[in-house]
């Protein structure tokens, strides 16, 4: 009976209800407010971004368009995802309704979509950059740059509300009352999920970003070698220079998204068993911190980001 009266449950039915969460006032406030400060930095790192390729028209560029894409995605992370899975993660009792839970699993998976998608702009983009320069900026165009966003946000909107009406259609009980709890109820379901949103992005980013290195240090043999030097110029090679370093910078985005997921899917498919609630806590928000870092990369390798932050920050945007 001892151990019965210590356990709290959401509702009175102890047979079928969630227990709720055992944390000290002390851990469960400070958890609170780390996590909170994480979608305010996020926020405004990434809304740093979005008014600095937005606002100057210098920045206009088909790869800072991408960048933005991807700044948008990263801003609503920071607005909604953060939040709302801060309080799914920390409260056992899930409060908010059946339809909440669903909204929160749309914007969830939906960010992973849009980040994905917007990371194959970014790898085709910068495979034509670096493996075929001359053509670049007549293939790679504004017009066609905006199309290709387009199109994979409304993707990414349509197909992930498809999975979230299946799930719901199917209705797969949760594991205990008054829980957040959205699992595909089809194996077939998870399996195309899979395929789709993992599967092929990450092989075609994966495939490209290995040509662009292979074609990359070819590059930079030539660029020593004095054949090189004396038949193509000074100017060629200086824009070949930029380009790798461009794609250098990105390809850091791109492993920065692997590294931030890679550990959470491995440790919750092969490990969910052996880890504890606060562990896993933390390993559920280790992907959306990747939301976080990429402004962060970008202040460290692109000058303009450091200049046009700092006009913004001192409030001299009309003056620049």
């Amino acid at each position: 009976m001892g151990e019965h009266e210590d356990v709290q449950y959401c509702f009175q039915d102890r047979n079928s209800s969630c227990r709720k969460a055992f944390l000290s006032t002390s851990i469960y406030i400070t958890l609170y407010i780390f996590f909170s400060l994480i979608s305010a930095v996020t926020v405004f790192l990434n809304l740093l971004v979005i008014i600095s390729i937005s606002h100057f028209k210098q920045l206009h560029t088909t790869t800072n368009l991408l960048i933005l894409s991807l700044a948008v995605s990263d801003l609503l992370v920071g607005l909604i995802v953060i939040p709302v899975t801060t309080v799914a993660s920390m409260e056992s009792c899930w409060g908010f309704g059946e339809y909440f839970c669903v909204f929160y699993g749309y914007f969830a998976s939906l960010w992973t979509s849009l980040s994905l998608g917007n990371l194959v702009l970014i790898s085709i983009d910068r495979y034509v950059a670096v493996c075929d320069p001359l053509l670049y900026h007549s293939k790679i165009t504004i017009t066609r740059i905006r199309c290709c966003i387009s199109i994979t946000w409304c993707c990414c909107f349509i197909y992930r509300a498809a999975i979230i009406k299946n799930i719901v259609n199917v209705q797969v009980p949760s594991r205990c009352l008054n829980e957040c709890f959205i699992v595909e109820g089809l194996i077939w379901v998870n399996i195309i999920d899979i395929v789709i949103t993992m599967v092929v992005p990450c092989s075609i980013i994966i495939t490209l970003y290995m040509k662009i290195f292979v074609v990359a240090r070819s590059q930079a043999r030539k660029v020593f070698s004095k054949e090189a030097a004396s038949v193509s110029g000074v100017k060629p090679v200086q824009a070949n220079k930029s380009e790798r370093k461009a794609a250098k910078t990105l390809s850091i985005v791109v492993f920065n998204y692997f590294i931030c997921w890679i550990p959470s899917l491995f440790l919750f498919f092969f490990f969910s068993f052996l880890i504890d609630n606060l562990t896993t806590l933390f390993i559920s928000f280790l992907p959306l911190v990747n939301s976080l870092i990429n402004p962060i990369i970008y202040a460290f390798f692109y000058p303009w980001f450091k200049v046009t932050a700092k006009h913004i920050l001192t409030l001299k945007l009309r003056r620049s």
